[in-house]
């Protein structure tokens, strides 16, 4: 088990960190990264694409989808599907944002399939393990009902499944190599999603 120096999040909260003399970062990352470059690895692969971009692609594969089977829209809904959308891209963009920041203020990595320095567990950590993928997939959804289309909300349970059974799993297994019994505990009391 990796011993780790500890500093707040917020009154209560805190934060594991893996730095300096108690865990050299780079050795971790080169071990890891040449673990994942052997040949016929394809999960390191799958992670080329940036998860947010993953979100952009399927979604304008969506709008794709809605043009050739509704034309230029399919108008679904009401102008209440409209206002419901401001409010779900509201909350998911601010999500994803505020996750990121409490990552980028821990200085811990905010790329897929890196070995983390840091286990944040506050803020909306707290709830989820995954507050950036709820966030972008909220957005998502968000976004589909302001223009009032249904094939992108179609394509997003792919996006999920991606996520889901390849992104994570391997961002799980690195921070069970990190951060030990401390990340099995986390992983105990919060959930993949919600």
């Amino acid at each position: 088990m990796v011993k780790g120096l500890t500093r707040q999040c917020a009154p209560g909260q805190r934060i594991l960190s893996v730095r300096g003399d108690i865990f050299d970062q780079e050795i971790a990352t080169t071990m890891i990264q040449h673990r994942d470059n052997e040949p016929g690895n394809i999960f390191r692969r799958l992670l080329v694409l940036p998860v947010p971009w993953v979100f952009v692609l399927a979604y304008l594969v969506g709008v794709g989808l809605e043009f050739i089977f509704f034309g230029r829209g399919s108008s679904a809904g009401s102008d209440l599907v409209r206002v419901a959308g401001v409010a779900l891209l509201a909350v998911g963009a601010t999500l994803a944002a505020w996750a990121w920041l409490i990552f980028r203020n821990a200085r811990t990595t905010r790329v897929p399939g890196e070995a983390s320095t840091t286990l944040v567990t506050c803020g909306p950590y707290h709830f989820t393990r995954n507050p950036m993928y709820v966030g972008l997939a909220i957005a998502y959804l968000g976004e589909a009902g302001i223009l009032k289309q249904v094939s992108p909300v179609a394509i997003l349970p792919l996006v999920i499944a991606y996520l889901n059974w390849i992104v994570i799993p391997i961002e799980e297994a690195r921070l069970q190599e990190v951060f030990g019994e401390k990340y099995q505990q986390y992983r105990s009391r919060v959930g993949r999603w919600l």
